[in-house]
């Protein structure tokens, strides 16, 4: 089995988690979640052809969940301690995980972006619910 890096891990999951390719990274190609993350893209599309005469934004809203869900692997798996990391992905491996400065700088990306577009999410969301996209 592979060494599985936590860094890259993280990273995966914040810049490709929409589509699922952290969950792809650790799992393989059959994870069911990742297939679920991936599956967002689609249902956008689907939702956007099919729509019509709803609000663009709705088309997102897949692709929005799917990477704030991500967001929040990313900060699980940033966040797990390199022991506990090892036993579950790297179990008899002769090199130890040991994390640096880098898991630091993306775990706060992760939390600048995953926090941003939550907030901007219920806030849009919030908008066209009750006032019928007023304000943009």
């Amino acid at each position: 089995m592979a060494h599985k890096n936590k860094t890259l891990a993280t990273a995966l999951a914040l810049t490709l988690g929409t589509l699922g390719a952290h969950r792809f990274y650790l799992h393989g190609g059959v994870d069911r979640l990742g297939l679920l993350h991936i599956g967002s893209l689609p249902i956008a599309g689907l939702i956007f052809s099919n729509a019509h005469g709803l609000h663009p934004f709705y088309a997102l809203l897949p692709l929005l969940v799917s990477g704030i869900a991500a967001c929040i692997e990313a900060l699980v798996i940033g966040l797990t301690p390199d022991d506990k990391w090892d036993q579950r992905f790297n179990a008899g491996g002769k090199t130890p995980s040991r994390s640096t400065w880098i898991l630091a700088v993306l775990l706060v990306l992760t939390l600048l972006i995953g926090t941003t577009v939550l907030i901007a999410t219920i806030a849009r969301l919030f908008d066209l619910m009750y006032t019928g996209g007023a304000y943009g």
